[in-house]
């Protein structure tokens, strides 16, 4: 019996051996597709070639691709771990081809590798084309196919198009049937949705092109587009019915039994299935750079963690469990997907970190869910505002809460639910729509295709010649640019960088015989350097020669800025450990910022460590070392790399820092080395010296540390050293001496505070007003009533005490203003307590004063009033009390 990696590998084999280019699976995150929030088939990637904006040096590609549908439109998460074939995360297997072969090649590979490849019957197999799409149904036919299990379809099952209007064109699909022992009608029949027939193929035949006015051409390049689920045949090379019964979901399975002590077959069967289903995909989108957060991509990923955590909850898991079921996935999918263990550190903590956050939250909000539905009749749905209730107060999803009622067959108001979400503008919403390139980027690829990519020529000279090849004003080319025109112009070969790996592009200036222009940015797409610049004399024309001039002195400050990025990166690791990799991070001349995965902010001890190792480096005035090779080759001898950055044949590698043995590098030497295309100082002792200004959350998960370089850091110690010397000067004492001075006069403060206070008790014993300071007969019990001026709250109960030791017996109240303020409290000696209660005396002073409120002992009470205007009245208040 074939294995998931064997199918993989025999799919992927067969179409290498047909000319295909076996191309890595994309990141799950589309950097082409503005529309998609995780990458959701094998075309993703191709887009741009099948609309014939990029070009690449083949035109056939077979791929494994990684894909996510729990979000948007193609959103599965709902019925995962119900049905057999529905996932968050799965394999794509295809094979494309752009402008080369077409349906007659496509379809006998599709027939060859079904039926000789793979061994599956061909009598089991049923093929269905667009009802006009007569060549498809005669290709079929000649392959072995017979008529009669051939079938046209007329609705939009079987005619594929990308959107509204761009490519398009009919596919077939090829289904497998299970036997007349399962219920179920072949597609097009009124019992189609039964699960006798399956699909596990779609070949799309993208011929069209379609308008906007519902029209169609044909397209001068067409191409070939297919989908196969690895998971779907899996299952059907297997022997099996079900996604979770292929080997490699059901070692997952057993994984989670395991660490539960639970059958994985048992009464929580359905949990083990949705835990291995979502930790295929929580990890690969860990890998690939998405973090847990409250909003976009990162809120579809705690979605999916925080499903499959309450699965482990019901399966009795005490502890974290997601976690510790990397491994395992690991060793089945690592030797395919090797981002899978280069990041095995980074899932392994943020699973386990997420978990142990939402434990602490889990009982009290299942609770709270069976408290509401406690109050409900038997099968009412529950209410949307206390499901809302539940995701704003306990973090629990919409699908969280409708996946814990489905098992209690009941449901949710989601219409209420979405009321309360709007009513309280919640931040969570499903509406984001991923990110890409925009599509006004089409001119940039039409560039590409005339000129060809840039030539740079930044990482060894800052001035170089170039020829003007063409300028774009307003998004369209024009043939010159005049004195004050804001363009954008495209050279066959340019010194200045664009903005790349977290560094800012260039600046500086172009000029041409007749005419120069100002260069405030520099950026890239397709290969094309785009130079924004405002023209500030002349004109400059289309065709001409220019002299290129980068800002050198802005330069030099990225470099060294970039350079410390590397330094403090591998510093960061070293530090903190190896979970430690780049979340993000900005080279700018003025100052350099650096995103990294970390759970929790950096102590004192961290940071000086960190800062003192990186300016060990800078000091060793080390050459910084750039070779170029294989992305393999570079990972092999242990370079850092960017999740989810693509990277292509060849990548430039960037090695600085010596120590004796223990390094990385074959020689066991090298301190940092990194795959960067940026620009990079020469030698360490350039960057001059590094100061970090902090370290702060950047997003759940990440943290962020700003610091400086070179002059900007001496700038800011020298900063520092002012402030020092002019607190110095005024304070009277040398730098040297001020942390003993400045403890001397707090020492001395808070004496002067304590005689004040001392002095206060002494002054407020001598008398004052409003009765004095000696005790009347109210009904048999001694009263003290006293007013002070000058005397704060906190200062009463001292004095109450000390009146109370004096007159042995009685009620005593102080009535004290100061800083605008009126303060009461109230004391009654132990004797009386049981006659009368200083709370209630306070409450009547403070009335008094037109304040509300006061409380405390029977013994001791006090409270507040704007203002001890009326303290004759809060002493008869009092009075009033005592006499009953």
């Amino acid at each position: 019996m074939p294995s998931l990696n064997d199918i993989r590998s025999t799919f992927l084999g067969y179409f290498e051996k047909q000319g295909h280019e076996v191309v890595p699976s994309s990141p799950l995150v589309p950097r082409n597709d503005p529309t998609l929030m995780f990458a959701n088939s094998g075309m993703v990637q191709f887009k741009n070639l099948f609309t014939g904006l990029e070009h690449r040096d083949y035109t056939r590609a077979t791929t494994s691709q990684k894909c996510v549908r729990a979000g948007g439109k193609h959103n599965d998460l709902d019925n995962v771990g119900y049905t057999a074939r529905h996932h968050t995360f799965f394999e794509m297997l295809g094979n494309f081809s752009f402008g080369d072969y077409f349906k007659p090649e496509a379809i006998p590979f599709a027939y060859e590798l079904i039926t000789r490849e793979f061994g599956i019957d061909p009598t089991r197999l049923l093929a269905t084309v667009y009802h006009t799409d007569d060549d498809a149904a005669a290709i079929w036919k000649k392959v072995g196919i017979p008529e009669d299990r051939i079938i046209r379809i007329a609705t939009s099952d079987n005619f594929w198009q990308m959107g509204s209007t761009g490519p398009c064109g009919p596919c077939t699909e090829i289904f497998y049937d299970h036997g007349d022992h399962i219920w179920g009608g072949p597609p097009g029949s009124p019992e189609e949705d039964g699960d006798r027939f399956i699909e596990i193929w779609n070949i799309v035949f993208m011929q069209n092109e379609l308008f906007e006015d519902g029209s169609m051409r044909e397209l001068d390049m067409q191409s070939i587009d297919t989908g196969m689920g690895l998971e779907r045949i899996g299952a059907l090379l297997q022997g099996k019915h079900d996604n979770y019964d292929t080997d490699l979901m059901r070692s997952l399975i057993v994984a989670s039994a395991e660490a539960t002590s639970t059958d994985p077959d048992g009464p929580g069967n359905v949990h083990h299935r949705v835990i291995a289903d979502h930790l295929r995909s929580t990890s690969f989108l860990i890998a690939d750079g998405v973090m847990p957060s409250n909003d976009g991509r990162g809120y579809v990923l705690r979605r999916i963690m925080r499903r499959a955590m309450r699965h482990a909850h019901l399966l009795g898991a005490k502890d974290p469990l997601m976690h510790r079921l990397v491994p395992a996935l690991v060793r089945q999918m690592g030797a395919a997907y090797p981002e899978l263990p280069r990041a095995q550190a980074l899932i392994e903590e943020t699973l386990k970190l997420e978990e142990t956050r939402f434990q602490q939250t889990l009982d009290r909000g299942l609770k709270l869910l069976d408290d509401e539905l406690g109050k409900l009749p038997e099968g009412a749905e529950l209410p949307g505002e206390a499901a809302f209730k539940l995701y704003d107060t306990y973090g629990f999803p919409l699908d969280l809460t409708q996946d814990a009622l489905r098992e209690k067959d009941r449901t949710v108001d989601t219409e209420g639910f979405d009321a309360a979400m709007a009513e309280q503008k919640a931040k969570a919403r499903a509406a984001w729509s991923g990110s890409g390139e925009a599509a006004d980027a089409a001119i940039w690829y039409d560039l590409a295709d005339t000129h060809g990519a840039t030539d740079f020529l930044g990482y060894d000279t800052e001035t170089a010649e170039a020829i003007v090849l063409d300028i774009v004003e307003d998004g369209a080319a024009t043939g010159s640019a005049a004195k004050g025109a804001t363009v954008q112009f495209v050279l066959n070969q340019t010194p200045f960088y664009a903005e790349a790996g977290g560094q800012v592009g260039d600046t500086g200036e172009i000029a041409t015989d007749q005419g120069r222009a100002k260069i405030t940015d520099t950026r890239k797409v397709a290969g094309v350097f785009i130079h924004f610049g405002e023209v500030t004399d002349g004109t400059i024309t289309k065709g001409e020669a220019a002299r290129l001039e980068v800002d050198h002195d802005r330069r030099r400050k990225i470099r060294a800025n970039h350079s410390a990025t590397h330094l403090l990166n591998e510093a960061l690791r070293r530090t903190l450990g190896d979970h430690v990799a780049q979340r993000g991070s900005l080279n700018a001349p003025d100052r350099l910022r650096f995103d990294f995965s970390h759970a929790k902010g950096l102590s004192l001890t961290e940071i000086e460590t960190i800062e003192r190792e990186v300016n060990h480096y800078i000091r060793q005035n080390a050459a910084v070392e750039t070779r170029i090779m294989t992305p393999d080759d570079a990972r092999a001898m242990g370079a850092q790399a960017l999740f989810g950055e693509k990277y292509g044949d060849e990548v430039r590698v960037v090695s600085m820092g010596q120590q004796p043995g223990s390094g990385k590098g074959t020689d066991g030497t090298t301190y940092s080395i990194e795959l960067c295309g940026g620009t990079h100082v020469t030698r360490t002792g350039e960057i001059g010296l590094f100061v970090t200004l902090g370290d702060s959350a950047s997003s759940s998960g990440v943290r962020r540390i700003e610091a400086l370089t070179g002059q900007a850091a001496l700038d800011y110690l020298r900063g520092q050293d002012h402030l020092v010397a002019n607190l110095a000067l005024d304070l009277k004492t040398s730098p040297a001496d001020l942390p003993g001075r400045v403890r001397a006069l707090m020492d001395e403060r808070r004496a002067l505070q304590n005689e004040v206070a001392q002095l206060k008790r002494e002054i407020a014993m001598g008398g004052g007003d409003a009765g004095g300071a000696e005790p009347k007969d109210i009904g048999g019990t001694p009263f003290l009533a006293q007013t002070l001026t000058g005397v704060s709250g906190k200062d009463l109960r001292p004095l109450l005490d000390e009146h109370k030791r004096r007159i042995g017996s009685g009620v005593i109240l102080l009535v004290a203003e100061a800083d605008g303020k009126a303060a009461v409290a109230a004391g009654v000696t132990d004797d009386l307590t049981d006659k009368v209660s200083a709370v209630d005396i306070v409450k009547a002073a403070v009335e008094a004063l037109g304040g509300k409120g006061g409380g405390g002992r029977p013994d001791m009470a006090q409270g507040g009033a704007a203002s001890a205007e009326n303290a004759e009245e809060a002493i008869k208040a009092a009075e009033a009390v005592i006499g009953g």
